[in-house]
């Protein structure tokens, strides 16, 4: 397939018309000979700021190019700007109006709705979408062309679709493929989509800002942002007096005005919103736009007043950072926060956090107000805090859950990420503990490749462990009543007081968007889990009402989360989980007091513990013990654990969901039982779990010497030698041990023994003695070095007067080492270290005597050491 020669078709879009006013129709051309220039679709990266039109004019240029082999598929990260983006370019297609009556070229489909026909050329999706898309069709026949947009972003979907695109190219040369990102990071992506016979990156087209001029204001509050609850309620207060001064100040200047504020969640959003309302009254339309409003009133938050329409402030999460442009803001209130994903590998959990929002974040906030004209942005912080705010966004793959992305991956046939292009690889611990979630559902195989019950789980738009509930909870429970349940968890919800029942109560009760929506993203949920089968085989279903009922199939979806409560916790409300993560409910929470929970959602504490747990249980559900023993079967262990403590073995029979104890009971070991429980004892704590004698410790001692000194046939007996031969040395005392005998009954010595080369073992004594005979006639034990220590002497600690007429030091191992003396006054407190007697005799020991003489009269001080009879006794004779 060629791109089309000539003039554009009949039925092309009128990019002049729709480009008017719009900077980047002044690089169309660029990008029209970047994709022309192989002579084949090709790839292309497009760097262009926000505001500049490259969401709108990409996408009908690569129409008019290669719409007739196919429809043109543009990917946004977020619903609302997939739908303000395809509603933008359907009210500027004179052309589609024309022609259909309803802009039907141009068309969009989101999670729930569709809205594309035979004749749409350009559709709008989410990347989602797009991944269920190439999942079902991996050859994407029918498609002409792919525009990624916002790739900057780094969105963990948006990353993966980068390497499976590369791939399909690959596959298929007649497929063009585009990314468009409004910063500085280009290149990476141009490498990613070059041409993969080794031509080098793809083009980058750039595009000039519009340089409208911006006005920075910054107004930090006087105290902190965040506080052991999340975002301070003084500081949400004072964004919202900051954003009404400014936007009234504003309204004096130009009444055509309209105002954006950004904070990081829904809840802080509705907060900010209602003191709005409260200060400017009926003057200024307050519209809230995150995910908990419905399609309608965010469709109406990012589209233009009317005539007559009062001045408006939108009050919004990130979901208006990029991708579409919302008219009539010329001013930005920004609070400088994000939400966004991390995951604590420690605990096993992952969820949002609070967070200052990148420096790149924070401009594209900012432009947001200078993109129709001069602008202002109020920052509700510091400079300081600015300059200390992350460069960039971090990428999501490297923070996030990876299970759906481990499952889209392994269904694409690249278990792990493994030969696939990404923009970042995956971070190793994470995917291999999203594999092995993957693997307790059913979902791949041991070497990772997706299974027929894996398949049916992609096949439903949710999160594996979450597609596993609608499809065994449906088959178990009913597919509206699990349906019920995985659209609360899926939804943009809060549990109050982590009670999930409570909430779902709440719903159904919910006349107001929020109800609504749930209810239809149920219906939606029941006809897909009716559709697939079921992803593992549920078995009969228990008995369960209310709340039992939503907490048995929360547990199917995550049984590492079923948790117990912790005894003894009291009020506290400690909760042990399967995973051996413990958590804490909130304060107040309707579900204390519950034995067993379901638990849906546990995340980190934002500054404080949760019941002194450090993570606290955002949404869960009681569960019956049987229900939880059904749930968590996979985890399910009855074992005797062995012990080896305070010198004897003992056994527990001790039944396990996880890391919860459900019972232990004391039993006989087995001799088998007994040797691994030593077996393990002495690896983990060393050979001091044994008692050593003095001989046991003198003839180890002794063995370390002639191995340093000798080497080989004289046996290591280092601790690690030890360990690894503990059969050889000690098998019947294992056996012994383990029957019951307690240590301290042990004689480490003649296990020792058994180690002694023959027939060198008969030079033991002569080689290292236990004891050295000085001239007094007593027999001084030698001190052997430890063993380990590659440098310390034998020591013998001897009264200096036991040694005249010791002309020589001995010396051991057959005369290679010299003994070292401690020669010690009457007292036994040291006069000199020696292991030279010859020398000390002759020189040293002439200070000593002058020393000595006067503190110990009566002791022997002879002026000739040399013939001077030694004595043991401690006073001279008259």
């Amino acid at each position: 397939m060629t791109p089309p020669e000539g003039s554009p078709p009949a039925d092309a879009f009128d990019l002049a018309a729709i480009g008017a006013g719009l900077a980047f129709e002044g690089s169309l051309p660029a990008l029209r000979s970047a994709l022309q220039s192989g002579g084949a679709p090709g790839a292309a990266v497009v760097q262009a700021p926000p505001g500049t039109g490259k969401t709108t004019l990409v996408p009908p240029l690569l129409a008019n190019l290669y719409g007739r082999h196919g429809r043109i598929v543009v990917t946004q990260p977020r619903r609302v700007a997939a739908r303000a983006a395809a509603r933008r370019l359907t009210g500027l297609d004179a052309k589609g109006l024309e022609a259909g009556g309803k802009g039907s070229r141009v068309g969009y489909t989101v999670r729930g709705e569709h809205h594309a026909g035979p004749g749409t050329r350009v559709e709008f999706v989410t990347p989602g979408i797009l991944l269920h898309l190439l999942l079902a069709d991996p050859g994407l026949d029918g498609t002409a062309a792919v525009i990624l947009d916002e790739v900057h972003e780094r969105g963990l979907e948006t990353d993966l679709l980068v390497g499976m695109l590369a791939e399909v190219r690959a596959l298929r040369g007649d497929l063009a493929v585009v990314a468009m990102s409004a910063t500085l990071d280009a290149p990476r992506f141009a490498a990613l989509l070059g041409d993969t016979d080794g031509g080098g990156p793809a083009p980058v087209v750039d595009c000039p800002s519009v340089n409208h001029p911006l006005e920075v204001q910054w107004l930090p509050a006087p105290a902190a942002r965040l506080d052991a609850r999340g975002v301070s309620r003084s500081f949400l207060d004072h964004v919202a007096a900051a954003a009404a001064d400014a936007h009234a100040r504003t309204l004096a200047a130009d009444e055509s005005m309209d105002a954006l504020v950004f904070l990081p969640g829904a809840r802080e959003v509705s907060h900010v919103a209602a003191l709005l309302r409260s200060r400017t009254g009926r003057t200024v339309e307050v519209l809230e736009l995150h995910g908990q409003v419905g399609a309608a009133e965010q469709d109406r938050a990012v589209s233009g007043r009317g005539p007559g329409d009062p001045p408006r402030i939108i009050v919004s999460t990130d979901l208006a950072e990029s991708s579409l442009t919302v008219p009539g803001v010329r001013l930005v209130i920004d609070s400088g926060l994000a939400r966004e994903p991390r995951r604590d590998s420690g605990r096993g959990m992952s969820g949002l956090v609070t967070v200052s929002c990148s420096r790149a974040s924070a401009d594209q906030r900012a432009g947001r107000a200078a993109r129709q004209g001069p602008g202002t942005v109020v920052r509700c912080y510091s400079q300081q805090a600015y300059g200390a705010a992350p460069a960039h966004v971090t990428p999501e793959i490297g923070v996030a859950d990876l299970t759906g992305a481990a499952l889209t991956l392994a269904c694409w046939g690249a278990p792990g990420g493994k030969g696939l292009a990404l923009p970042d690889a995956p971070p190793r611990l994470a995917m291999e503990d999203a594999i092995e979630v993957l693997r307790e559902l059913g979902a791949v195989s041991d070497d990772g490749h997706v299974t027929k019950a894996g398949r049916a789980l992609a096949a439903i738009p949710a999160d594996p462990r979450l597609a596993r509930a609608l499809l065994d909870g449906g088959a178990s429970y009913g597919a509206q009543a699990a349906a019920e349940v995985v659209a609360a968890l899926s939804g943009d919800h809060r549990a109050p007081g982590a009670d999930l029942p409570r909430l779902m109560s709440q719903l159904r009760a919910d006349p107001g968007p929020a109800g609504r929506r749930w209810a239809e993203e149920a219906k939606r949920l029941a006809g897909l889990g009716r559709r697939q089968k079921s992803a593992a085989a549920a078995g009969p279903a228990m008995p369960a009402t209310g709340g039992e009922a939503v907490g048995a199939v929360v547990a199917l979806a995550f049984p590492d989360r079923v948790a117990r409560r912790v005894p003894g916790s009291g009020g506290a409300g400690q909760y042990l989980l399967t995973s051996g993560t413990r958590a804490g409910l909130p304060a107040g929470s309707s579900l204390s007091g519950e034995e067993w929970l379901s638990v849906a959602e546990v995340s980190r504490a934002e500054g404080r513990d949760a019941a002194g747990t450090g993570a606290v249980i955002r949404a869960a559900a009681p569960l019956s013990a049987a229900m939880a023993d059904r749930a968590a079967a996979r985890l399910f262990a009855d074992t005797v654990e062995e012990e080896f403590s305070g010198g004897r073995v003992s056994a527990r029979r001790t039944r396990r969901l996880g890391a919860i104890v459900l019972s232990a009971t004391p039993v006989r070991p087995t001799a088998e039982q007994g040797r691994k429980a030593v077996a393990a004892a002495l690896q983990s704590g060393g050979l001091t779990a044994l008692a050593w004698s003095t001989a046991a410790s003198s003839l180890r001692r002794r063995l370390a010497f002639l191995h340093r000194g000798l080497g080989e046939p004289w046996p290591d007996v280092s601790d690690a030698a030890l360990l690894a031969r503990l059969e050889d040395w000690l098998g019947p005392e294992l056996e012994e041990l383990a029957a019951g005998k307690p240590v301290s009954s042990l004689d480490l010595a003649q296990p020792l023994r058994r180690l002694l080369p023959w027939p060198e073992a008969a030079r033991l004594d002569e080689l290292a003695p236990e004891a050295l005979e000085v001239p007094s006639g007593s027999r001084i034990r030698i001190d052997y070095p430890e063993p380990g220590d590659g440098a310390a002497a034998p020591v013998v600690a001897v009264k200096l007067q036991e040694c005249f007429g010791l002309a020589e030091s001995p010396r051991l191992l057959g005369g290679r080492v010299p003994v070292l003396f401690h020669l010690l006054s009457p007292a036994r407190r040291p006069l000199a270290v020696t292991d030279d007697l010859t020398s000390f005799w002759s020189g040293p020991y002439r200070q000593v005597r002058a020393e000595m003489r006067g503190r110990y009269p009566k002791h022997p001080w002879p002026e000739d050491p040399w013939s001077a009879p030694a004595t043991a006794r401690t006073r001279q004779r008259p």
